[in-house]
């Protein structure tokens, strides 16, 4: 498959094609919007820098009604100017999807990213137990601060809908050290 094209839009790549909703079926990349009859697919910063550098995406801006055409050093410095703690969450983001997981956003469960295991294709409606996320993965540099009550929430979270908080922590080789946090119940 060529390269596909998307337009930096704020903090989001928009890639204005229908073919390109194949990425989610096949890949779980992005958000096929509308959900109804997908016409466009909506990739987050970190989603579409990956791609970039995989090769499957070309990303301009607009400028003068002319594409201009970013590479990966320009994505990577758009993102770190827009999203807190963007160096992590991408190499953490690489890392998992290096190994095969399927990996998306988990904001609402208090941590970057939601964890599929390796195989599971994102649908809609009634899932098998081994469809449902399996683990919730926040990301952070090792010199981080944090805040227990901050983790604990998280970790309440993902046991809430039976997944496993993991903490990723990465150095400054950019290797990856993953923490599983539990929760104790007295």
């Amino acid at each position: 498959m060529k390269a596909l094209e998307g337009e930096l839009l704020e903090e989001r790549v928009i890639i204005w094609s229908k073919e390109a909703i194949s990425l989610y079926e096949e890949a779980g990349y992005g958000k096929p919007m509308p959900l109804e009859s997908p016409e466009r697919l909506e990739l987050d910063l970190i989603e579409a820098t990956y791609l970039l550098e995989k090769g499957k995406l070309k990303i301009y801006v607009k400028e003068n009604n002319k594409k201009r055409m970013l590479d990966l050093r320009e994505m990577m410095k758009i993102g770190e100017g827009k999203v807190n703690q963007f160096h992590a969450q991408y190499v953490v983001y690489c890392d998992l999807r290096n190994k095969g997981y399927l990996v998306k956003t988990g904001y609402k469960f208090g941590a970057h990213f939601r964890v599929y295991e390796k195989g599971v294709k994102i649908k809609r409606g009634p899932k098998a137990p081994f469809e449902h996320t399996k683990f919730v993965v926040h990301a952070v540099p090792e010199e981080a601060a944090f805040s227990l009550p901050e983790m604990s929430r998280a970790v309440r979270l993902a046991h809430n809908i039976r997944a496993t908080f993991v903490w990723a922590v990465v150095d400054k080789e950019n290797d990856v050290t993953y923490y599983e946090i539990k929760r104790l119940k007295p």
